[in-house]
């Protein structure tokens, strides 16, 4: 490191060990963005802060197996303090973000804490965007974190349980899924497959045509990124499995018992979850950042946010010139970037323009049913898609132990041996009270919930 580039970059090392001069650098957030940079700064000359709100990475793409009884919630986390374990330039700190002080290179974390930074990466990530919908904050499940995924299983379960004991006089179990993209298209279809192979023997009690999915999308395609062929597969299978579609329809108010269309057609639900649009957390309106659609933060072409030679964005939060798709591959290769620009500047030579390489994306609907778009417009469907998609996740998955049991859970579920017999993972349904009564606690906890 030069000593041009030792004053401009290293007047704040304030988190580290007495004595220690090295640049800091502070990462927001614990996401793929953030990991891929942290990891990317392994040999450089400076010590890293990663902050996060939770303590712990959710691997987001498999968040809907555990929504639905398909993977335990400690098979697709990873503790973030365990990154220390190879990286000695890394720290960890439990925390949120509430102010920057651009000016002084300081942030201000909720519990009023500051830490001073050389270089700062935001890359925290995105909330769900309800689009100012009446009702649906109240009464929609989301899915963008692990408590709120165990809350889907939990009410799952919950309702099967009530119709298994004809509670309210009912038998149906109606999940209504808003939104058509992948998140949607792979809930709709674990939710079909849970329905028809593990929920036949452990309830039957409930008529299988009782149990019913209703995608609502209001485009005419599902998948809008994919080839049109995938588009058409992913629909198809999706009938084949059971699940009405109902495309070209748009939501206008969700209800405590289903959602009303713009048509004004109400379709019953017991579940309702929401599985379209994103916004950036309320806090980035706090930080003095220019932003864009959704509450994004501007960004220029090497990543850096507008206005701030030191201050990056990265990942799902960031809104580059040319926007990206909000996929793990943007992240991954955009936090690599960042650190890349982060040691330039250390070097003191002038940041480069990020170019993302399109590696492809994929979405998966069922027992061998998946859609594959890769490199060079090469597309796949079916087998050769499904057993693509369960290779990639598994490989891309943090620590050994949770490639491991979640390979050891795929093939319980998956294998021909036990397909017909795979047995969920049980939702936390509440305990009977006393006197056979149990549905205020339920209905306390759902509301508690919203």
């Amino acid at each position: 490191m030069t000593p041009q580039a030792g004053s401009e970059l290293r007047d704040s090392a304030t988190q580290g060990s007495p004595g220690d001069t090295r640049p800091h650098v502070v990462i927001v957030g614990g996401g793929f963005a953030g990991i891929a940079t942290l990891k990317a700064l392994k040999h450089a000359p400076v010590r890293v802060t990663l902050i996060d709100r939770h303590v712990y990475n959710m691997f987001q793409p498999l968040m809907y197996q555990v929504a639905t009884g398909g993977l335990n919630a400690g098979d697709v986390t990873y503790f973030l303090r365990s990154l220390r374990n190879r990286q000695p330039n890394a720290n960890f700190q439990h925390g949120l973000l509430k102010r920057i002080d651009t000016e002084n290179r300081v942030i201000t974390l909720a519990d009023g804490e500051e830490i001073s930074f050389d270089a700062l990466v935001l890359a925290n990530g995105v909330n769900t965007n309800y689009f100012g919908t009446p009702g649906a904050k109240q009464y929609a499940k989301s899915m963008y974190s692990r408590s709120q995924a165990l809350r889907i299983r939990d009410e799952l379960f919950t309702q099967l349980e009530k119709a298994a004991v004809r509670e309210g006089n009912t038998t149906e179990v109606r999940v209504v899924i808003v939104g058509g993209g992948s998140t949607g298209v792979e809930m709709a279809g674990a939710l079909a497959e849970l329905r028809d192979q593990a929920l036949v023997t452990a309830y039957p009690e409930i008529d299988r045509k009782s149990i019913t999915i209703t995608l609502v999308h209001r485009s005419a395609e599902l998948l809008k990124p994919f080839a049109p062929r995938l588009r058409r597969y992913a629909a198809e299978s999706l009938r084949r499995r059971g699940v009405e579609l109902r495309l070209n329809t748009g939501v206008a108010e969700v209800l405590a018992d289903g959602v009303k269309t713009t048509d004004g057609e109400v379709i019953p639900g017991e579940l309702v979850i929401w599985a379209t649009g994103v916004t950036a957390h309320g806090e980035v309106n706090e930080w003095g950042l220019e932003q864009g659609q959704g509450g994004r933060i501007l960004v220029g072409s090497d990543l850096r946010v507008k206005g701030h030679d030191r201050i990056f964005a990265v990942g799902d939060i960031a809104l580059t010139p040319k926007p990206l798709d909000q996929l793990a591959q943007p992240a991954l290769q955009g936090g690599v970037h960042v650190a890349e620009q982060i040691q330039r500047i250390l070097e003191g030579k002038p940041t480069r323009t990020f170019r993302y390489h399109d590696r492809g994306t994929m979405a998966t609907i069922g027992r061998h049913a998946a859609v594959a778009q890769l490199r060079g417009g090469i597309t796949l469907t079916g087998v050769p898609a499904w057993y693509t998609w369960i290779l990639i996740h598994i490989y891309s998955l943090l620590g050994n132990s949770n490639r491991i049991t979640t390979m050891a859970h795929f093939v319980s579920r998956y294998a021909w041996f036990a397909y017909r017999k795979a047995v969920p993972i049980v939702g936390d349904v509440r305990p009977v009270k006393k006197h056979g009564d149990r549905v205020e606690e339920v209905f306390a906890a759902t509301e508690s919930r919203a």
